[in-house]
């Protein structure tokens, strides 16, 4: 029978505490049932918070989907509880830390046979929203390497969907170094420094909740199955592949079909007040004004929403991906925007793809390379990505241009070293 498949999920339905606690040492812990929840996923759903930190304690997975697409951070914020988005929002950053450590000796070997070199990228960020495109921030980063070193000069400090900070400053990775102090930023006009923090602190975690709870949930996903490439043509009459330098590297052109980005948002939890706010900070950024969104208030718990008319046996028949409706009445907004976009392959690139994906594992804390990162996982033409556009938001799309490289075994040791008249200053960057 069903009902015997998932002995954990119904103990948690049942909001039996002492079942569970029992059942965890033998069940998967992170175990589906029919509708793609996980026991985490149906324990937050239902508001059963015993449940919630037993499970967590148990190392139950935050950073999974379920299967309408939601994760149980998502599913937290909806339900409005404080101590369990704070939970929740805890433990996934500590999994994404003991995942990165996990892959940090590979990464840290694959680094040091790399051969030392120097690498300038190129970023142009543009928008099909009129106006925005006027205001957007261009960049040059400069990539040093050497050994299992890494260090990046740019200009641009922070970008988001609603704010972006120019300046100059420099990014150093030293993989010699412990984790929580191998990640530094330098302000190069102010003549500080700030160690990248391995874990929040308590007020920022405070924040980050406030923030949540006050914010759209969203989730957005660019799937990379559906992506094709075909040979872009040029010419009038006589039309051929079209072929260029970039640079100093020869490339083919490629268009790129079916790049799409998904979003869906949900905001069940907010109020009147929370839409009109969040309403207006979107108004100004698409006429080019930048809001200052002002200090944080602290948001109380929601009250709870009814419990379930349903029981365990009525969740499970009910059709697999559909299940009944616990916890808000969703709101939910789904949208899908669809870019047109090309890539130049070039063969003469001395570096492959594989190796900047790991260069930019390391940098990943500066989003727009975590998204170049997701992007050059799918299934590329031959050769290497030396200029490409991939949307790095709904609204905005970043041209990426290779246009420097070559491979330096005489790099200074001094660039990957503080200078010795710069201060560390713990809060020069509050987003980092």
């Amino acid at each position: 029978m069903a009902e015997d498949k998932y002995p954990l999920h119904e103990s948690i339905f049942r909001g039996d505490l002492k079942r569970v606690s029992k059942l965890l040492r033998t069940e998967d812990i992170a175990k589906k049932d029919v509708h793609g929840n996980t026991p985490l996923h149906l324990a937050v759903m239902l508001g059963r918070k015993e449940c919630v930190h037993l499970l967590l304690a148990h190392g139950a997975p935050v950073k999974v989907k379920n299967g309408q697409g939601w994760s149980p951070l998502a599913e937290a914020i909806s339900y409005g509880d404080r101590q369990t988005i704070f939970s929740l929002l805890r433990k996934l950053k500590q999994q994404s830390r003991e995942a990165l450590e996990t892959r940090r000796p590979a990464l840290l070997t694959a680094l040091k046979d790399l051969g030392d070199f120097y690498l300038e990228i190129k970023w142009d960020f543009h928008s099909w929203v009129p106006l925005v495109s006027r205001i957007l921030p261009s960049d040059v980063c400069k990539i040093y390497k050497k050994g299992s070193s890494i260090r990046m000069d740019t200009t641009l400090v922070g970008f988001n969907d609603r704010k972006w900070e120019r300046g100059d400053i420099t990014f150093i990775f030293n993989g010699e170094l412990k984790p929580q102090n191998s990640l530094t930023v330098l302000d190069n006009k102010l003549r500080v420094y700030q160690t990248i923090r391995y874990e929040e602190t308590e007020q920022e975690m405070e924040d980050e909740v406030d923030i949540l709870m006050s914010s759209d949930i969203v989730a957005a996903q660019m799937p990379t199955k559906l992506i094709t490439f075909s040979r872009a043509r040029c010419g009038w009459l006589f039309k051929g592949d079209k072929t260029e330098m970039i640079g100093e590297f020869k490339a083919d052109f490629y268009s790129i079909h079916g790049l799409t980005l998904e979003s869906r948002k949900r905001r069940e939890h907010l109020s009147l007040e929370d839409l009109q706010k969040n309403k207006a900070l979107l108004e100004n950024l698409t006429k080019g004004n930048l809001m200052d969104c002002g200090e944080v208030q602290r948001r109380q718990s929601l009250p709870p929403p009814a419990p379930p008319d349903e029981s365990w046996e009525d969740y499970l028949a009910s059709t697999p991906g559909k299940p009944p409706l616990f916890g808000r009445e969703q709101m939910r907004k789904s949208s899908s925007k669809t870019f047109r976009a090309s890539i130049a392959m070039s063969d003469d690139f001395p570096m492959s793809v594989k190796d900047l994906l790991d260069v930019c594992e390391v940098i990943a804390p500066f989003k727009q390379f975590n998204k170049l990162r997701e992007f050059m996982q799918s299934k590329l033409p031959q050769g290497f990505p030396v200029k490409l556009e991939i949307p790095v938001f709904p609204t905005v799309t970043a041209k990426v241009t290779f246009q420097q490289f070559h491979w330096d075994n005489n790099i200074p040791k001094h660039k990957f070293v503080i200078p010795q008249n710069y201060d560390e200053d713990p809060y020069r960057f509050p987003d980092l």
